[in-house]
């Protein structure tokens, strides 16, 4: 995991499993599920995935093996076990990423749109349901997201910058 491998035992501690991608004997990939509170640093918020819910985060496809289709096998692995485990709903986060690409692939569709802004120490955050989407699976997906606990739901969020490490 490279320089974040110092967080591996106590990402263990705390219940989060990771999964890799192997060719032969060499890791070209990996991904972190959760099933607790997890910090989303992308967006500097929480996602607390609820009972029978997991959240996966952090994948990486090592450089030499990206193009490849590694992350989208990853993400289908991941979701196929995540299944067979009992979980019902399997989140994932990305903010205009091209490895986004993959995610209705792995059979994920698009629930929450989120705009963030940061200056001087703050950062503003819109969230809104994603377009299409059923309202039902917007709920869900917004009372999972918050911050320190406290569910966000659709609208607009003014914070500090808090950078955390996970």
């Amino acid at each position: 995991m490279g320089v974040e491998g110092d967080r591996v035992a106590s990402r263990m501690q705390r219940g989060c499993r990771c999964f890799g991608a192997w060719i032969g004997t060499e890791l070209v990939g990996f991904g972190w599920v959760s099933t607790a509170a997890e910090w989303v640093g992308e967006l500097h918020l929480e996602i607390s995935p609820a009972r029978g819910e997991a959240y996966i985060w952090n994948c990486v496809t090592l450089p030499a093996h990206r193009r490849k289709g590694v992350f989208g096998a990853v993400l289908r692995a991941i979701k196929a076990q995540l299944k067979g485990d009992g979980l019902g709903r399997v989140w994932i986060g990305s903010l205009s990423d091209p490895a986004e690409s993959a995610f209705p692939k792995a059979g994920f569709v698009p629930v929450l749109r989120f705009d963030v802004t940061s200056m001087v120490g703050l950062r503003w955050l819109r969230v809104l349901p994603s377009y299409k989407v059923d309202p039902l699976l917007s709920a869900a997906g917004s009372n999972v997201i918050g911050s320190r606990g406290v569910p966000f739901g659709s609208g607009f969020y003014l914070s500090t910058a808090e950078t955390r490490r996970h």
